[in-house]
């Protein structure tokens, strides 16, 4: 068997054991395709289509996206000209995301996200107001659950450390249950939430829902987060 046929096989392998066993949210990534169509919003409601160019971050948090149009012209924006977005992971990235997609999200309550474009594999993005030490920032942040968010939306924190990951060829795959997220619930801005203080946070995040804040607190996992994000959704008033 020739090297890059194996290296595909086991990287299959890697991605259905992950899929069966990791969270609900969508894995985060900090690759994307240069090849595939990226969607953009702006902040005055114009919609951009383009392949990607680059995408510069600064300490993890996204400062500028450069995408080509049709035309061949290069776009260059800033976040805070960025409503939303959609980007193509690239490489086993987009598999590992079809995967998620296609077999765990059985439900849709956000209507502003585009479920199709979600299930090709897309990640998205939109913009958050964040809570960074004592300030709060407009930032350009990858939503996890876009399936289901209408209560609680949980971002990447892309400072976050993880529990456990897959490495192949050079790669990170996905897999691994981050110790924190930037967790945004109704209106309120959006706060890192870390694993250590899940357990102090459940009984304000899910107030509305004792049945739920009961069921979680009798056996307390933080690898079911995303799950418990689920139901919250779904199966409470």
């Amino acid at each position: 068997m020739q090297k890059p046929t194996y290296l595909l096989a086991l990287a299959g392998c890697l991605l259905l054991s992950c899929t069966a066993f990791s969270q609900d949210f969508i894995p985060a990534y900090d690759r994307f395709s240069g090849k595939e169509t990226s969607y953009i919003t702006l902040e005055n409601g114009t919609k951009l289509e383009g392949t990607l160019e680059d995408l510069d971050r600064r300490k993890g948090l996204i400062e500028e996206v450069v995408i080509k149009d049709a035309s061949g012209k290069k776009i260059t924006l800033k976040p805070d000209q960025i409503k939303s977005m959609y980007l193509m992971p690239s490489g086993l990235s987009k598999l590992s995301t079809n995967m998620d997609v296609g077999t765990k999200v059985k439900k849709w309550d956000a209507q502003y996200i585009d479920s199709e474009i979600i299930k090709k594999g897309y990640a998205y993005f939109e913009k958050a107001k964040v809570v960074l030490k004592k300030d709060q920032e407009m930032l350009l942040m990858q939503l996890l659950n876009p399936g289901f968010n209408s209560k609680i939306k949980v971002f990447h924190d892309p400072f976050a450390a993880e529990t456990m990951r897959v490495g192949f060829g050079g790669m990170t795959m996905a897999g691994g249950d981050d110790k924190s997220y930037y967790v945004q619930t109704g209106d309120l801005p959006a706060k890192k939430l870390k694993k250590k203080e899940y357990e102090d946070e459940i009984k304000v995040m899910y107030a509305s829902c004792p049945a739920l804040v009961k069921k979680i607190g009798e056996k307390l996992r933080w690898s079911e987060f995303a799950k418990h994000v689920y139901e919250f959704s779904f199966e409470c008033p």
